[in-house]
């Protein structure tokens, strides 16, 4: 009975906590949202959806040859040519030109791997993402949701010097043999062998779509977003 009670109240405050982050951190709605580039796709999160929230309220566009997105609602995009197998790594450097610290608490954004079933309800795909405060996260959709390291602070990862200076990242994936690795501006920061990955629950392989993973109400331009294979 304690341990129950325990637990009901850890749900209950869990539950409670998120539901005071989306009262006093909303999503934004960004004007001239949408997906401004050909062949991207795009969706939002679950709890930015229970806000009313939809894709266009988001914005993905392209300048010259970097990407510029703007949330709004949590939002994973791809472009299905975008596919890689065997060995291979994935990268890009992000700038958020300005750190975002919206009531004290930073937002993040980064690249998935092994991207399936995209865009439905059974979408699978595994991120890393970095926080301009110098921490990262290890996470997927498998389809439900399963974190593999949670906001955990990391020499590797850049920290603003403070809130509205600018902070750049340099974020890949590298597939190897039986393994997996983010790496944080040159540095290994998680690593992980495949049976961790491909399971129930999981990921379906970590050959698949690649792809661009943003929190909610973030800036960021990305720039050499793309991969080397072998």
């Amino acid at each position: 009975m304690r341990l129950a009670a325990v637990g009901a109240f850890a749900f209950i405050l869990a539950l409670t906590s998120g539901l005071l982050n989306a009262q006093t951190d909303p999503d934004r709605v960004i004007p001239g949202g949408g997906i401004h580039v050909a062949g991207w796709m795009g969706v939002i999160d679950a709890s930015s959806i229970r806000q009313g929230r939809v894709l266009n309220d988001a914005r993905f566009a392209q300048e010259g040859n970097a990407l510029h997105v703007t949330t709004g609602p949590a939002a994973t995009y791809w472009n299905p040519a975008n596919s890689a197998a065997g060995d291979y790594t994935v990268r890009a450097t992000f700038l958020e030109p300005k750190f975002m610290n919206l009531n004290s608490h930073p937002h993040s954004y980064g690249l998935f791997i092994g991207g399936s079933n995209m865009g439905t309800d059974k979408m699978s795909l595994l991120y890393c993402v970095t926080y301009g405060d110098g921490t990262m996260l290890v996470r997927g959709f498998g389809p439900a949701v399963f974190t593999l390291l949670r906001p955990s602070p990391n020499p590797a990862v850049h920290k603003a010097a403070k809130v509205d200076q600018p902070v750049t990242q340099e974020i890949a994936w590298r597939v190897r043999g039986t393994r997996a690795e983010c790496l944080i501006n040159g540095t290994v920061a998680a690593g992980y062998d495949k049976p961790e990955l491909v399971a129930a629950g999981k990921l379906q392989s970590t050959d698949g779509v690649f792809g661009l993973r943003f929190t909610h109400n973030v800036e960021v331009i990305i720039t050499g977003f793309g991969v080397t294979r072998g």
